[in-house]
């Protein structure tokens, strides 16, 4: 599920931090040996997730003379003063913003994708295509340079069919700078804007490939050079980055297979150890499984602090513009039906269910808690979207009129008994409220404890 990219990229990184922020945070003030004991937890805890000792020390060394300074001291809240530092930093080693793919060129432009043998540069390709396509809308056209590994060729152009994207016709025995030159013939022909060239990689970095990689990069003069690299290999993908810039004009990285990655040292290694940006993010299998590595965003997820604005974001690309519209016209009023409700039920689906959307909010560390705890089981979305489709339209607008003979036919329509449409109107109410307060930005108790617990016991 890519929803739970903050939950488990970072997992355990925001486990300790949320640990240690929380006794600071209750402290009411902070003497330079709490301040010592609490950075001592964190460098602990960067090390453990896979941080490069250099990053992780001269992290440390950067927080340490803010967080003692007199800003501190004369703070109402030291705590949060800390860990509003820590986010600074993090920020400014992850990358300070978001860093944009150049297109400035005549086209067609040509963007290249560099890395080793199974860091999944080939499927990485068609997710750069397919992300192109949709938010920069440019015609694509995708080039597999791949000429050694078996079927390599085939791969990228199975990618393509799926996806409705454009690949180079393969020629058998053609040579990589061959096949560039046939590839930027081909995209003029075709009105193609950009060419994706999705290169071969070696098991480990060799002469062969770096030289390959520097005749193809002299040919094709592209505007971005790629790196490739598995997230789950930590420390090592950081060497590999370092390894490849010292002779690769490398312009961003995309790390792959971010889902999988509990701790994330090489997402907050990257950046200050190569100098070279994260673009993007492959978080999952599917073509869409892929996201624009936003720092100050990673920054909160790393901290517990939620991002809620790339649940926005996400929500607002698969929901009808028209029915989010109305929702959120709903919430101002300070209404919320249940018809709401199931364009949010249907929304939790694709965002990877209840865990997916609630590990986007504060305080994720403690949401999961109480969903472990509470043992909520996923399938009760296509249960309650059962409940709610066999609701008339004037019981889904108010559902204050559900009386005993309502719902009974409820639970006749949808398969059910009237004990679990009871527990449905109330876990109904409690995410009612919920709804309100965070469209009025009231998060302040759910960054601090949680989900309400009641909630959650309706969610069982």
């Amino acid at each position: 599920m890519p929803f739970l990219l903050c939950e488990i990229m970072f997992e355990n990184l925001t486990n300790k931090f949320e640990e240690i922020f929380s006794s600071l945070k209750k402290a009411p003030s902070l003497s330079e040996k709490d301040v010592d004991e609490g950075l001592r937890g964190i460098r602990q805890a960067l090390l453990e997730a896979d941080v490069a000792l250099p990053v992780a020390k001269k992290l440390i060394e950067n927080i340490r003379p803010k967080a003692i300074g007199q800003e501190i001291v004369r703070s109402t809240s030291p705590g949060q003063m800390i860990v509003k530092i820590v986010y600074d930093e993090l920020v400014s080693f992850l990358g300070d913003k978001e860093s944009q793919l150049n297109f400035n060129n005549i086209p067609p432009i040509s963007i290249m994708l560099v890395g080793l043998q199974g860091s999944g540069k080939t499927t990485t390709t068609a997710k750069l295509a397919k992300h192109i396509e949709v938010n920069n809308k440019k015609k694509i056209l995708m080039v597999s340079l791949d000429i050694y590994r078996p079927a390599a060729q085939e791969q990228l152009k199975i990618l393509g069919e799926q996806n409705s994207i454009i690949t180079l016709p393969i020629i058998e025995g053609q040579l990589p700078i061959d096949i560039c030159k046939r590839a930027l013939n081909a995209a003029k022909l075709n009105g193609a804007d950009v060419i994706l060239y999705d290169t071969a990689g070696r098991t480990q970095i060799d002469l062969q490939m770096m030289n390959e990689i520097k005749q193809i990069q002299s040919t094709i003069n592209p505007t971005e050079v790629l790196l490739v690299a598995d997230s789950l290999t930590g420390q090592v993908a950081t060497d590999v980055a370092s390894q490849f810039k010292k002779t690769v004009d490398i312009s961003g990285i995309i790390l792959t297979r971010a889902d999988g990655d509990g701790r994330g040292g090489a997402a907050v290694s990257m950046k200050y150890v190569t100098e070279v940006p994260i673009k993007f993010l492959g978080i999952g299998e599917k073509v869409d499984n892929f996201e624009i590595f936003h720092p100050e965003r990673i920054a909160n997820r790393i901290l517990g602090m939620g991002d809620i604005v790339s649940l926005v974001e996400k929500a607002s690309k698969d929901i009808d513009q028209e029915t989010l519209k109305k929702t959120e016209e709903n919430l101002k009023k300070g209404k919320f039906s249940m018809q709401d409700y199931l364009e949010q039920l249907k929304q939790m689906k694709k965002m990877g269910g209840i865990e997916g959307v609630m590990s986007f909010l504060p305080g994720v560390s403690k949401i999961k808690s109480q969903m472990d705890k509470a043992g909520v089981d996923e399938k009760i979305i296509t249960q309650n979207e059962a409940i709610i489709l066999s609701m008339t339209k004037k019981e889904r607008d108010d559902p204050k009129i559900i009386n005993g003979s309502r719902r009974k036919r409820i639970a006749n329509g949808s398969g059910t008994d009237v004990a679990t449409i009871n527990k449905l109107l109330k876990q109904f109410r409690l995410m009612s409220d919920m709804m309100k307060k965070m469209s009025k930005g009231d998060l302040k108790g759910m960054s601090d404890k949680g989900i309400p617990p009641e909630l959650f016991n309706q969610l069982k």
